[in-house]
């Protein structure tokens, strides 16, 4: 398939919801007609054309509602929250840009909406963390609602939302017969944005709040919790893992061993730096920064990922400070602490999965490893252009952990 839109960093963001039409997210005409729309304009009318698209699905929802037709009104209000989720990824960074939180707000509203029109209703919920509780929701296997069931937690990674993972993962979960738990955490979707809380690396004290809340949820079966992981939740959720013995299952998509390292391969094989010499990112000499500093920003989609997402969600405002913070966030002494069985995925031509055969040599509990291919269209990250087969591969997985 060819680009649908004009600019290599709208495609990305904007061909990423194609994996939400199994589950109702979105159809792939509501996608190409955005891409007409915003046709050679920028980051503007980028986030314009996916904003008329979501208000016009809201209003649509709202006369479905005012009909009587309750369940088109529910679709129609969660679809309305993708295009809204889709609109503000060129403009992150901080100072937050006003459009991004006009956006999320709209976007966090048709959500709840949505969820509200559901049987049983869905409530936001807040999980308690610090001085600001984490926004969840509880999701329920589909047709088993009343019921104790299993759970899966699902962990978000770098710049997805709730709205993001709930029709990514959470609606496959639910048909399957498993409830879920979504939520934000530091550094993501509500926390980040509206609250300025960035990204910390010992995920562990964010995965034991979220346990916490879990266990003594009703209807969960408190023995048989899994937690999932995708994009940096792939490293994410394996480090909450590591010192939270309660999960009883893992999945890593993809088994996602450092942020550092994906660095450091650049750095030598780029700008000739002796593999010692960059042992320490932080440590860099100063020169070389200055160098690394004006190549990415010279790269849109480099300085997308860099200096616009990930200065803003680490909480840095320079290279050196984002480099030392992307240190921390690694596998490397975690991974033996996993305890719990576990499954590491890794896609083809998915530069966050490099190391997840490392990474999956290095655990010490069960383990399995799935490899998704280009021939079979799960290929890229997250294997978005197939995501109905990676969830079917990996609840089957799931299946056989927790039994019927």
């Amino acid at each position: 398939m060819g680009m649908l839109f004009k600019n290599e960093l709208h495609e990305d963001f904007g061909s990423w919801p194609l994996a939400y039409i199994p589950y109702g997210g979105v159809d792939f005409g509501e996608i190409r007609a955005v891409a007409e729309a915003v046709g050679d304009g920028d980051d503007g009318a980028y986030y314009d054309a996916w904003v008329s698209a979501g208000d016009r699905l809201k209003g649509e929802a709202e006369a479905a509602l005012g009909a009587g037709h309750k369940g088109s009104a529910r679709e129609l209000y969660l679809r309305a929250s993708v295009f809204y989720a889709t609109s503000y990824h060129p403009l992150y960074g901080a100072p937050v840009d006003p459009r991004l939180l006009a956006a999320f707000t709209r976007q966090k509203d048709v959500l709840e909406r949505g969820f509200a029109l559901s049987a049983p209703t869905i409530e936001p919920l807040a999980i308690p963390f610090g001085e600001t509780p984490m926004p969840a929701y509880f999701i329920p296997a589909q047709g088993l609602e009343h019921e104790v069931r299993p759970l899966i937690i699902f962990n978000n990674g770098y710049d997805c939302t709730i709205t993001d993972t709930y029709f990514a993962c959470a609606v496959a979960a639910s048909r399957r017969g498993y409830h879920s738990l979504v939520f934000d955490g530091p550094g993501q979707g509500g926390m980040l944005y509206e609250h300025n809380i960035p990204l910390r690396p010992d995920w562990d004290v964010v995965i034991r709040a979220v346990v916490d809340f879990a266990v003594d949820y009703p209807l969960v079966d408190a023995e048989r919790i899994a937690l999932s992981g995708w994009s940096l939740g792939g490293l994410l959720a394996p480090r909450g893992a590591a010192g939270e013995p309660r999960i009883a299952a893992l999945i890593a998509d993809p088994g996602t061993w450092s942020i550092a390292d994906g660095f450091r391969r650049v750095i030598i094989q780029k700008f000739g730096v002796p593999a010692e010499a960059a042992a320490d990112l932080g440590a860099l000499d100063q020169r070389l920064i200055d160098m690394m500093d004006a190549f990415v920003r010279s790269n849109p989609v480099l300085n997308w990922k860099i200096v616009q997402r990930g200065f803003w969600t680490h909480g840095v405002d320079n290279l050196r400070a984002y480099l030392a913070s992307a240190e921390l966030f690694t596998m490397r002494g975690h991974a033996e602490r996993i305890r719990c069985p576990t499954l590491i995925t890794q896609a083809e031509n998915d530069i966050l999965a490099t190391d997840a055969g490392l990474f999956f040599d290095t655990l010490a509990c069960p383990k399995r490893m799935i490899r998704f291919t280009a021939a079979e269209g799960a290929d890229g990250h997250c294997e978005m252009q197939n995501r109905s087969l990676a969830n079917r591969r990996v609840l089957d997985w799931l299946d056989e952990q927790f039994g019927p």
